[in-house]
Formats: C-alpha cells, sequence, structure tokens
C-alpha cells in the first residue's frame, strides 16, 4: 500500500511517516505541492495525506487536489490540517477530498481514516477466506490460518495484501516495488524474494505462486 504523505512540517511528517512504515505502508514524503505534483506522476498511490498550508502558498493543499482531481487521478485523499472550520472541511470534501482529519491527532487515528476509506466501495466481509484456510481480517489488517494469527512484519503484511487483493493476477517485480516500497528501495536487489519466502515459510508454500523472470501472483480461490 503506497502512500504519498504531503506536509511541510518536518516535526509532523518525520514521525507520521515512520509510524506509516512500521505499519507496513510504503510512504513517499512531500513537503511542497510543487514536489507532490511531481510524485503523482510518477507512481501509482493508493492513498494520498495532504496538508492545505504550504510553502505555495495558504490553500496550495486545496489547489493540488483541485490539480489532481482535474488530471482523472482517483486515490484517495485524505486532508490533514490544523485548520477546522466547517467551511474548510466542506471545501475539501466538495474538491474531492474523502476525508478530513484535524491537528492535533493521534497516529492511529490516521491509520483508522485510512483504512476506511480504501474499504470504501469494497464488497468484504469483515473477515475474507483468501486461500484455503487462510483469512485477513480487513478492519484491522490481521491474517489467520485457520483460527490461529500469523504475525507478519509491515513488509510482508503489505506483500501480501497487494498480491492477494487481486487473485491470479500477476504483479510484475517493477509492480510490487512501485506499490509495496517507496522511492528509496533498490529494485535491484533480492528483498521481494527474501520476502515471498518468508510469506510462504509463514503461511504454506502454494500461498504464493511464481512465474519465473516476470513475477508473482496469488493463486485463485
Amino acid at each position: 500500500m503506497r502512500v504519498l504523505l504531503l506536509e511541510d512540517d518536518e516535526r509532523i511528517r518525520s514521525p507520521l511517516a515512520r509510524y506509516l512504515r512500521e505499519e507496513g505502508y510504503a510512504v513517499d514524503e512531500a513537503a511542497d505541492a510543487t514536489t507532490a505534483q511531481t510524485l503523482v506522476g510518477l507512481y501509482p498511490f493508493d492513498v494520498m495525506i495532504a496538508d492545505i498550508r504550504l510553502p505555495e502558498g495558504p490553500d496550495a493543499g486545496f489547489e493540488l487536489v483541485k490539480r489532481i482531481r482535474a488530471d482523472d487521478f482517483s486515490f484517495p485523499i485524505l486532508f490533514l490540517s490544523a485548520r477546522d472550520s466547517l467551511q474548510d472541511k466542506l471545501h475539501g470534501l466538495q474538491l474531492g477530498g474523502d476525508d478530513y482529519l484535524v491537528k492535533p491527532f493521534h497516529l492511529q487515528e490516521v491509520t483508522a481514516r485510512i483504512r476506511a476509506i480504501l474499504r470504501r466501495g469494497k464488497t468484504l466481509t469483515p473477515q475474507e477466506t483468501l486461500h484455503e484456510d487462510l483469512k485477513f481480517d480487513w478492519a484491522n489488517r490481521r491474517f489467520f490460518k485457520g483460527t490461529q494469527e500469523v504475525h507478519l512484519t509491515g513488509k510482508e503484511m503489505g506483500l501480501l495484501e497487494l498480491l492477494s487483493s487481486n487473485p491470479g493476477r500477476l504483479y510484475t517485480r517493477e509492480e510490487i516495488v512501485d506499490r509495496v516500497w517507496d522511492s528509496s528501495f533498490d529494485a535491484e536487489t533480492n528483498v521481494i524474494d527474501v520476502y515471498v519466502r518468508n510469506l510462504r515459510r509463514k503461511l504454506g508454500d502454494g500461498v504464493i505462486e511464481t512465474v519465473r523472470g516476470v513475477g508473482y501472483r496469488f493463486p485463485t480461490p
């Protein structure tokens, strides 16, 4: 799950980015609207977190979201701002934002909001069977094999969540890097193979299929 975090205050951005990475999200950081717009054109984001007051101006976050929606990017957007007026909240939602969280905030609330907006439009049961006895608790991002919870690292969870979201779809290594890791990742390493081996060890050999020289896929039910 790849997140674009747009926040000019490093004291807020850094701990939030660190927390999101610990929770298994790939995070690209931007301190201004110009950088954020460049990143939007380069990478396939699953969600964007956007401040409103930025170096470009007091409403730069609003203006950026308006441009993003005009360019037909449909990923969910969560506004994160100290501006708490009803007018600002309504304006952000009318521009194409999906949620609006006022600062100060708890880090856990940010991830809860992300999970909520990502679930919208999905017809999922609270606990969905993914493969044989493997189940995923979508609300809390917890995996179970039978009745026993399987503890995964953040990146293991991100990789499994990506592959299992479209059973049978082949993901190339490049696509996996784009969706699970951020722009600082060295795609020439064998890290993806290591994570796949770890998942097979924890969940079973049949959970992830390899297409040699191309990539990986989650088996169809």
